[in-house]
Order: C-alpha cells, then structure tokens, then sequence
C-alpha cells in the first residue's frame, strides 16, 4: 500500500553502484518508503530517462531506476566478455537487482526494449514482480518471426544494412555518425509526439554514455539481434497484473498493432495518451506519474481504457470525478 501521506524527504534521487556478474553497474533510487518499483529504461537511454518520474513517485515509493548492462554510466563490456546483450542477460540483471539491493518484491516499470526486459524478469522471477506497467512495448518488428509481415521494401533494406553493420569498420562509421548531438536530436524529433520535450539536456543525456569506450560495440550487437522472446510470448507466462500505456503517436511502436497485447489474461488495463511518442515517462510525466501511482494502489482495478486526464481529479482511473 501507498503510504498515506508523501515522504517529504528521499525525493531527490541519489546514485549508487551495485556489482553484478563482475560488472558495475549504475542506479538511481528516491523515497523512503511505500512499494518498490524499478524502472527501466529503453534502447540507448539510461536511468536519467527517469528524471522527471523519479522524484513525483518518490514522494509516495521507494523507487529505483537502474542502467542496463551496455548502458548509461553501466559497464560495457564486449559482446559475450562474458555476457551476451540478450533479454535473457538483462531480465537477470533485473532480477538479482530487486534480491540484491531493492530486497523485496517490487512495482517493474518498462519503457520500449525495457517492457520486453521487465517481462523477462517476471518470468525468470515471478515472486520478485509485483506488477509490470509497460509504456510503449517494443513489438520488435525486425525480429526473424515477424520480418515476413513488413512491407518488401523495409524488409530487404533492414536486412541488408544488417549484414552490413556486422563489417566492424562500417559498423563503427555509422555508430558515429549517430553519436553526434544533431543526430540524436533528430531521432528524438522523430520518436517524440512533444516535440517541445526534445531539449539539450536530453540530448546530451543520450549522447554522453555513447561516448564510453564499447558503446558501438554494444549497440551493434543489439542491432543485429533479431532472435530472443517477444512481448507475446511471455505475457502469457507473466502471473501479475500488467498496465500498457501507449502514445497514441509513436511512429516506432504503432497502437494499432500494440492494442492487440490487450488481450492476454494479465493485462488490467490498456491506456491509450493522445499526442504522445514512444516515451511517455520523459514526454508527459504529468499523465504517466498519476497513473502509474494509482495502477500502485489498486494494480488489479484497472480494466478498459479510460481518459488520463480523469486521474487529476479522481481516486484512481476509471473512476469518473464526482
């Protein structure tokens, strides 16, 4: 349960480094008390994606943002020195970090390739896992189970410049054509529905950790991983409750194709934010961190998608202000 009135203190995030399979790893964590939760975050971000939820949802949980091995200020080690980028290897971080440093069951919070990594620990886990809210799921598109449903164009292309980032002097010319602050602010531009909330900050956010030594490396390996688990096959091995949100203008992740994870048992609730790209948490804070506390208080209470803008004046989602 939430507590009942917000921690005053514990709201500013502070950092600290956890040791894992003999790499070190960087987290964030605010609040003092209330549920666990654990952000993660998505493909070539890091837990400062975090920045604007870590402080509202520590007023009220004890929460964690954690980088993923490869990312942020995490260790990069070589592809397979000693672990491979798998949803394996990163649902297992996830996993031991909720024993070894969270100690106690927790609230998962998922972002894009972090949704995939938060069902993977469930799985790997489920006693560990109170709940997994997913924002904009990662339906892994180039995966070689679904590449036959794509368009013949953006399938031969995909495919083709694939082969070619597996060449490592072609492969490290585009990984630095793409870790330069023009480029990184022109995907954002692309993958945020706010284009007001692509800001310097952010873009230097991103851009720093892929500065570190292995950051190509890393990002070439993921790249060319087409195999592993997809949102579908481990929901239905997921036994906790499951939240989606989804911006309603995310050219990466359509809605149209992700309504149909709805579906599956676990799933209490599927809520659709209008204007909003593939990131929600760093784009509207201001809808996301509501609904997310209220999915905390009552995680089995959701049920069909309801209008965010209720959650400013009422209880919980759903229940329309009195």
């Amino acid at each position: 349960m939430l507590p009942e009135q917000p921690s005053p203190s514990g709201v500013a995030p502070c950092e600290g480094r956890w040791l894992w399979q003999g790499q070190s790893i960087r987290y964030q964590q605010a609040g003092s008390a209330g549920p666990a939760v654990v952000l993660i975050h998505g493909f070539g971000a890091s837990s400062d994606h975090w920045r604007k939820n870590l402080p509202e949802l520590g007023r009220h949980c004890r929460v964690y943002a954690l980088d993923l091995l490869g990312f942020g200020g995490s260790a990069k080690p070589l592809p397979g020195s000693p672990l491979p980028y798998t949803f394996e290897t990163w649902g297992a971080q996830v996993a031991d970090f909720g024993r070894e440093v969270v100690g106690e069951p927790a609230y998962l919070v998922g972002n894009s390739i972090g949704c995939i990594v938060a069902l993977q620990a469930a799985v790997l886990e489920p006693a560990q896992v109170l709940g997994v809210a997913m924002l904009d799921p990662s339906l892994r598109l180039l995966h070689e189970r679904k590449r036959h449903q794509l368009p013949w164009l953006r399938r031969w292309t995909a495919s083709l410049l694939q082969f070619l980032l597996g060449w490592p002097p072609f492969g490290r010319f585009f990984f630095a054509q793409l870790a330069q602050p023009r480029a990184i602010r022109q995907i954002l531009l692309q993958a945020y529905g706010r284009k007001e909330a692509v800001t310097e900050d952010l873009v230097q956010l991103l851009l720093q950790p892929a500065l570190d030594p292995g950051a190509a490396e890393v990002f070439l390996a993921f790249v060319r991983y087409s195999q592993g688990p997809l949102a579908e096959d481990l929901l239905p091995q997921v036994t906790c409750p499951v939240l989606i949100l989804w911006g309603e203008a995310d050219p990466w992740e359509p809605i149209a194709l992700g309504r149909a994870l709805a579906e599956f048992p676990c799933v209490v609730g599927f809520i659709p934010l209008p204007g909003v790209g593939h990131c929600p948490q760093d784009e509207a804070p201001e809808l996301v961190n509501p609904l997310l506390l209220a999915w905390i208080r009552d995680p089995h209470g959701l049920g069909a998608p309801v209008d965010p803008g209720w959650v400013h004046s009422a209880g919980r989602p759903g229940q329309t202000p009195g």
